[in-house]
């Protein structure tokens, strides 16, 4: 048994596909199937169920793939302390953060970044929650910048901040005469949001029930239009296809004139998310996340509220 067959069969696991995953590892699937074979004969188990189109784990296979990712974590934690010894910034760190976060927190959060730690190159990743979750808890990514909650075994949180709503509208719109806006105000507008698999649309939907998709009739104007960005959802508003709800980050007041765009927060309480780090219970870099934590406090997101320093 080889650490190298333990990659095999976690690639093997995490794609569901020979393939694809011998792809992932950069070898030839020959390669990968025969050095899975050969495992599974030495286990005398059959780690993997083999269909036409897709390939599922077995029972016992379940709990030796959880295995072997515990055992690529200690082994590559290992390696980390060998290659860094007394200076956990050196090296590079795989950062992941979700779609509704990294545009607008990585251009104040790379430059600091590097100014803090400059033998630590950044390899830098925009997802959804599910993707850097699993690159994640496979070592892809050390750490992910993602909104709570979020609870998943062997992993840990960190609060940074806590960032409101905000309403953003066409600058000719009749709600604009408003100093804030309350959520039933929404009610009968044409409220844009981001499609299905997107967290921040949970968000904005637990936070303003308003906002909840109703069917309307036959040949009217949808209630609600869903766009893929939070960029295409406020060019849309300049538009005027309707209103939105954003993180006050994403509002973009400078990227439009008033004559296009305006912004209006909400009445109290007002909706907000929390905006949090997480890393694996074995990452060895302390340090780093020391590090992260204390860069995204000086980032100049003057509309968050940052959390306690501890």
């Amino acid at each position: 048994m080889t650490l190298t067959e333990l990659r095999y069969i976690v690639a093997v696991a995490r794609e569901h596909h020979f393939g694809r995953a011998a792809k992932s590892c950069h070898v030839s699937q020959p390669t990968l199937s025969v050095a899975i074979k050969k495992l599974e004969d030495e286990l005398r188990v059959a780690i993997f169920e083999r269909g036409a189109n897709k390939v599922t784990l077995s029972p016992v296979g379940e709990r030796i793939v959880q295995q072997a990712q515990q055992t690529l974590e200690a082994a590559d934690s290992i390696k980390q302390m060998a290659l860094h010894g007394k200076d956990q910034l050196a090296g590079p760190l795989r950062i992941g953060a979700i779609h509704t976060i990294g545009p607008y927190l990585y251009p104040e959060l790379i430059p600091l970044l590097r100014k803090a730690a400059p033998d630590m190159p950044l390899v830098v990743e925009e997802n959804y929650t599910s993707v850097l979750t699993e690159k994640l808890k496979h070592g892809e990514l050390d750490v992910i910048i993602i909104a709570l909650p979020f609870e998943e075994q062997g992993i840990v949180t960190q609060t940074l901040y806590k960032e409101p709503f905000v309403v953003l509208l066409p600058a000719s719109h009749p709600l604009t005469s408003r100093k804030t806006i309350n959520s039933k105000l929404l009610e009968e507008e044409n409220v844009l949001l981001l499609g299905q698999g997107h967290c921040f649309r949970d968000h904005v939907l637990d936070a303003c029930p308003a906002c909840i998709p109703k069917p309307g009739l036959e040949g009217d104007l949808p209630h609600t239009v869903e766009g893929s960005s939070l960029e295409t959802i406020r060019h849309m508003v300049v538009s005027g296809l309707g209103v939105t709800v954003l993180p006050c980050t994403a509002a973009g007041a400078h990227s439009y004139s008033q004559r296009l765009l305006s912004i209006r927060r909400f009445n109290n309480p007002t909706p907000s998310r929390t905006v949090a780090l997480a890393w694996r219970v074995s990452y060895p870099r302390s340090k780093v996340i020391d590090v992260v934590n204390a860069v995204v406090r000086d980032c100049n997101l003057s509309c968050v509220k940052h959390a306690r320093k501890s």
